[in-house]
């Protein structure tokens, strides 16, 4: 209709577009701008990667199925065997799977480091780099990563940057301003953030390295459907509200779980203790992020114990939701991980992480603190 337009993003869930002319429908396929079929490209999933490459800075995006779909398609877009990571040592632990099967599948090499000194990553660095990468915030231990020196330590060297920015969101940070060449998120935590969509995007600093990806995952087919992309749009509109309630009721129960008899260390950037809190007040300005990772005094059992007694939270695998959620890693997202490869990335057996959610902090306070009695 003349004078109006959808104020929301139209949905096309259509796989497949139609050409009046062989010759249009032929240069089609050569364009990142004409929607052919849809794991190719579709009007919905563009929005999408338009909107999160613009938040982040980037000149060009990739939406794919899940945000493992998205590190699968960065890593082995850029990756052949024979070649070498450099990678911290605390990691999602999908994202340590991963690379440990490339080790073993494909002779990719792996040096670990500690995420913290750019030193570190020059000497790990070796002629047949091919990528380091880091979190913005890592999983679940909150360490911080000093993104602009360990960015410059890589380039130097000629290596490009990819950063999972999940647990920051880009209302947090932007690595792309620090150097980073690419910026990877499970779209299904804090970008879509109501536990009602799986995906994953990859943000790109220029438009060469993205068209080399683009190439790839076209080929692997673990792109975005339409509707996933709609609904994390969707999610995205109310991101600045749910990121600064997260981060505000994130650091309230840090700051209380530290006093609490049960407790024997707590992690969030914003404490006046945390290993990073100086990288932290640079790089997050804007808060912490919404996640909170404890260790209980009692170990494995009183983790355990904490995760299955919250009652106003509930024990789930994933975070960035609207609602607050709990997990005992070293059961469950880093089950693949041995003792020393746990210890190795500051996890320990008693450890357990909190994604904060939107609810009022008193009730969230008082659930933990009913959880923790059991705890003891």
């Amino acid at each position: 209709m003349r004078g109006s337009r959808p104020l929301g993003v139209p949905l096309h869930q259509g796989h497949v577009f139609a050409f009046e002319t062989a010759d249009a429908m032929a240069e089609a396929f050569h364009s990142t701008d004409t929607f052919v079929y849809s794991r190719m490209g579709n009007p919905t999933v563009r929005a999408l990667e338009t909107a999160v490459a613009r938040l982040e800075g980037g000149a060009a995006a990739l939406s794919y199925a899940s945000g493992m779909g998205a590190i699968n398609g960065v890593l082995l877009g850029l990756l052949s065997s024979a070649g070498h990571v450099v990678a911290q040592r605390c990691l999602y632990g999908g994202t340590y799977a991963l690379l440990d099967d490339l080790t073993a599948r494909w002779g990719v090499e792996v040096t670990y480091v500690s995420g913290t000194d750019p030193d570190e990553v020059r000497a790990a660095l070796r002629p047949e780099t091919r990528l380091l990468y880091l979190e913005t915030i890592a999983n679940p231990t909150t360490r911080v990563s000093d993104l602009p020196a360990l960015i410059r330590a890589a380039h130097e060297a000629g290596v490009p940057t990819a950063v999972d920015n999940t647990f920051a969101s880009p209302l947090l940070c932007r690595p792309i301003e620090y150097g980073a060449d690419i910026v990877v998120h499970s779209a299904t935590k804090y970008l879509a953030g109501h536990a009602d969509v799986l995906g994953g995007i990859a943000v790109f600093k220029d438009e060469e390295l993205y068209r080399r990806i683009r190439h790839y995952a076209i080929e692997q087919g673990a792109t975005t459907d339409p509707f996933a992309a709609w609904l994390t749009l969707r999610g995205m509109q109310t991101l600045p509200l749910r990121i600064e309630r997260q981060c505000a009721n994130a650091a309230e129960l840090a700051a209380r779980l530290a006093a609490h008899p049960a407790v024997a260390a707590v992690r969030h950037p914003a404490l006046a203790g945390h290993p990073d809190r100086e990288v932290a007040a640079r790089l997050l300005p804007r808060g912490g992020g919404g996640v909170v990772s404890f260790d209980l005094a009692g170990g494995r059992e009183a983790g355990r114990t904490f995760v299955e007694a919250v009652e106003v939270a509930s024990l789930s695998a994933s975070l960035g939701d609207v609602k607050t959620l709990v997990m005992h890693p070293a059961s469950t997202s880093h089950r693949q991980l041995d003792a020393d490869a746990l210890a190795a990335a500051g996890i320990g057996p008693g450890t357990v992480r909190v994604s904060v959610g939107i609810e009022h902090v008193e009730d969230l306070w008082q659930d933990l603190e009913q959880a923790l009695a059991k705890a003891l």
